[in-house]
């Protein structure tokens, strides 16, 4: 689905990236780890295309996207629920979903009723703007809006950063149905436990390089020390 090889990128005269190697596989969930300041973010702009690749490559579903426009990319298939949610201040909960629907490949499979049926809450909320919900909420509709693009690879930045456990729990359990249903993810977070249970594969970044790679089921309580500080 999508295979990332030796990336490198950067911010002016400071690189950040140095040779990052990923893959994702269709219908496999991708778990990217490391502490803060690591170089997640930085991945997933750069295979966005918010961040222009110094080197290496992004390919997705066969296409070479290596240093394609963000809307390019979009439209090959991939949404992005962005760090910090990013919805659209001034504009309805339901206003936000249909600015970015579209069907690339027949049917529709994310509808609004889908969405709303996913996320009962949105459904209540329709009418509000998007200064007048939760964090939580708000994180709801950022995933809400990606899932309106159909897309055929979902990617989540800081999937439930700053948010109560609670509510974190209920993004986790949305996540898990996603998985349920064959969606191929890359997700960025922290929360070990929670990731141990929806991912099948990890890759954890330290200093902008590839500290360990493998299944989820071998990411240790000794790797994660070692890596992680859990």
């Amino acid at each position: 689905m999508l295979s990332v090889a030796g990336l490198e990128a950067g911010y002016g005269s400071a690189q950040v990236l140095f040779g990052i190697d990923l893959v994702v596989a269709e219908g496999a969930v991708l778990a990217l780890m490391g502490r803060n300041g690591m170089g997640k973010t930085t991945t997933i702009r750069t295979v966005m295309g918010l961040l222009p690749a110094r080197r290496g490559s992004v390919r997705f579903r066969g296409q070479d996207l290596t240093g394609a426009r963000p809307h390019r990319i979009a439209r090959a298939g991939i949404g992005l629920v962005p760090e910090g949610r990013q919805v659209f201040p001034t504009l309805s909960v339901e206003e936000n979903l249909v600015a970015t629907a579209a069907a690339r490949h027949g049917p529709a499979r994310w509808t609004l009723p889908r969405v709303y049926a996913l996320f009962p809450r949105l459904a209540e909320r329709r009418r509000h703007r998007g200064t007048e919900l939760s964090g939580g909420e708000q994180q709801m509709l950022a995933i809400g809006r990606a899932l309106m693009t159909n897309p055929a690879l979902l990617i989540l930045d800081e999937a439930t950063e700053g948010l109560a456990p609670l509510v974190r729990a209920e993004i986790f359990a949305c996540l898990r149905l996603l998985r349920a249903e064959g969606e191929s993810i890359l997700v960025v977070d922290k929360n070990l436990a929670v990731l141990s249970a929806l991912a099948d594969h990890a890759v954890i970044l330290e200093t902008g390089r590839v500290a360990w790679s493998g299944t989820i089921t071998a990411l240790t309580p000794a790797v994660a020390e070692r890596h992680l500080h859990v």
